[in-house]
């Protein structure tokens, strides 16, 4: 290991907690998706939006799987994830009962880092990736709203091309710019007085038929100069996704932050399996998605 990496991770010593989580909920959902609620205090207390956990999904199968946190209890000690069961970890994962108790690493990641100059957070979620972008809208909620003059106005947009792992319903917070008939939102997000809508190709009703960008452009695209200068994207993905985010963050001129997905095995820097291209300012580097990340600055990962 090179003295750079070295020096790195020995900042995140302490950081990183294995506990015996005992599952309190999981619920199943159209489209073999998974909400999945954990007993784990310790993670609980000290995940950020963009951290993500290793689950030992069952006593057969020792490699873990990387899930991205939803949301956190701090008070009540939980951890939630949502997952799609695709491969044999998370279909064995997909078996297990309340009171089972899984083995689980977290929180793992360098996290997003919400900027309070520009409010209007636009967070951007397609398909397993929407997970981080309620995290985000939580951390906003609890954290960056506490003073009101900070005037935080996020709008989560999500894209599923599978059934969304929420029952779908009409927003009551009005969003302008947005074609007519897109009413479609997340109510945990009305809940919270955040604005969202969905998207997807499948004509479910009051989603805007589209990819995710298209409607994220309509949106920015009846802001002013002034409010498009208040506007930072967050966003968690499928890769091809991503690169479309960040060249619409380009048409705008507007910060972008990404969180990549990619295989892992230890999920702790040491086997570097996930290892993407990042732009540094010493050239091309390559960089651990699972410690280095998985949240990099999108410009840095795609290239224009």
């Amino acid at each position: 290991m090179n003295n750079a990496i070295a020096a790195t991770d020995k900042t995140r010593r302490g950081t990183i907690f294995v506990e015996n989580a005992e599952i309190l909920a999981h619920q199943s959902f159209p489209g073999d998706q998974y909400v999945l609620r954990v007993k784990a205090p310790k993670c609980a207390s000290n995940a950020k939006p963009g951290s993500f956990v290793h689950i030992t999904c069952d006593p057969a199968l020792p490699m873990r799987r990387p899930m991205s946190i939803m949301r956190v209890s701090p008070e009540d000690g939980w951890v939630e994830m949502l997952y799609k069961a695709i491969g044999e970890g998370t279909r064995l994962l997909a078996q297990r009962h309340v009171g089972d108790v899984l083995s689980m690493m977290g929180p793992i990641g360098i996290p997003f880092t919400p900027d309070p100059s520009r409010p209007r957070a636009l967070l951007i979620g397609g398909g397993v990736g929407i997970p981080p972008m309620v995290f985000i809208a939580q951390w906003i909620k609890e954290n960056l709203r506490r003073d009101n003059s900070a005037g935080w106005k996020p709008f989560v947009i999500m894209g599923s091309e599978v059934p969304f792992p929420f029952k779908v319903q009409p927003s009551s917070i009005m969003v302008p710019g947005l074609p007519d008939g897109v009413i479609g939102g997340m109510p945990l997000m009305d809940d919270w007085g955040i604005a969202s809508r969905l998207a997807s190709m499948q004509g479910y009703a009051g989603c805007f038929e589209g990819y995710v960008t298209d409607l994220a452009r309509s949106w920015l695209k009846a802001l002013d100069e002034s409010q498009r200068e208040q506007v930072a994207i967050y966003t968690c993905g499928p890769t091809p996704m991503l690169a479309a985010v960040a060249k619409l963050a380009r048409e705008f001129d507007l910060p972008c932050q990404v969180s990549l997905e990619e295989h892992m095995a230890c999920a702790v820097g040491g086997c570097a399996g996930c290892v993407v291209r990042v732009e540094t300012e010493d050239g091309p580097a390559m960089k651990r998605v699972c410690v280095d990340g998985p949240v990099f600055d999108a410009y840095k990962v795609f290239a224009a």
